[in-house]
């Protein structure tokens, strides 16, 4: 294993110093409770997210005006716990309530929820919503169901710009379960990623081989197969999305995104086909990101995220925000 870090019982709080003291005039970092948060405590809803480390610039990055106002991190692949979460709710509380972003992972909705219960008891209002936009997993009522991935950007930026409003509570969640309505994603990974602790990947892909749907965990897809061209995978990709989702005849915003091995140029090469490919079906496309937003630590693939616009998701995409993955 080759990876610059010293001791790897210590990648987490350390990564986040060297965040912090990259954007040291508009961050703080919390030892121990691994939060990173805005300087100022805004007079409005705080919207605060969080989850394993190793998916950088997810979720810390996105800590800023009109985005996120703190992200909490667990160790790498786990949940932060529950009194984690808790330290970044009292840091940010201004009476204006809280709303927890979190992905679908069974101990992320666990441990934020008790974060949250914990809270209403010191009479604090929190509210919650879960993202699960991976259309690899199926969604039901008797299991986890899909998993929270890259579109989990998206919700964040519609979020954190309805919070800059100064909108109550209840219309930052509802806007929140609106965004995550309109939001699929599908991703693909071409090798496997190395946990720090570990030093060896924790699965195996043979050189000709990819993974279709494959987790921000490594978690398993729904078929290994040969190795495609862009065009193929995105193609395989989008028909999934479009198979679960209706967004014909509409407008969307894209997020094309890197596992954290795939160089920039193959993903703008698989921009390219996805913006022909939605052309083709009648799909209008309003915004584009492409780069590293959600990662798998060193794993190379990519996913593909779609969220069907209206007026107010666009006019909330399109307001201004200044944190160090995103600004616009």
């Amino acid at each position: 294993m080759k990876k610059i870090i010293n001791n790897p019982n210590d990648v987490v709080s350390e990564a986040l110093i060297g965040m912090q003291a990259a954007y040291a005039d508009k961050l703080d970092y919390t030892p121990g409770a691994e939060v990173i948060s805005r300087h100022e405590k805004g007079d409005k809803v705080a919207v605060i997210s969080g989850g394993g480390a190793g998916h950088e610039p997810l979720h810390a990055g996105f800590v800023g005006k009109g985005m996120l106002d703190a992200a909490v991190s667990g160790n790498v692949f786990s949940s932060p716990s529950p009194d984690r979460i808790g330290s970044a709710i009292e840091k940010m509380d201004a009476g204006k309530g809280i709303l927890l972003v979190i992905k679908n992972y069974s101990g992320d909705v666990m441990n934020f929820g008790l974060a949250a219960d914990l809270a209403e008891v010191d009479d604090i209002e929190v509210e919650t919503v879960v993202v699960k936009d991976d259309v690899a997993v199926p969604d039901s009522t008797y299991s986890t169901g899909r998993r929270g991935i890259a579109g989990t950007v998206f919700v964040h930026k519609i979020v954190g710009a309805k919070a800059e409003t100064g909108a109550p509570l209840s219309e930052v969640k509802r806007v929140a379960e609106h965004a995550i309505e309109n939001i699929r994603s599908m991703g693909m990974a071409m090798s496997p990623c190395t946990l720090p602790a570990v030093g060896k990947p924790g699965f195996v892909l043979e050189e000709n081989e990819i993974e279709i749907g494959m987790g921000i965990h490594g978690e398993p897809g729904v078929e290994r197969t040969n190795v495609k061209t862009a065009k193929e995978i995105a193609q395989i990709l989008l028909d999934k999305i479009l198979e679960d989702y209706d967004y014909y005849n509409s407008e969307v915003a894209v997020l094309v995104n890197g596992l954290g091995g795939t160089p920039l140029m193959e993903l703008y090469i698989l921009n390219k086909e996805v913006q022909e490919y939605l052309a083709s079906k009648g799909i209008k496309v309003y915004k584009t990101l492409v780069g590293n937003y959600t990662t798998a630590l060193d794993m190379t693939g990519c996913s593909i995220t779609l969220m069907k616009l209206d007026d107010e998701l666009k006019e909330l995409l399109d307001a201004p925000c200044d944190t160090p993955a995103l600004k616009m």
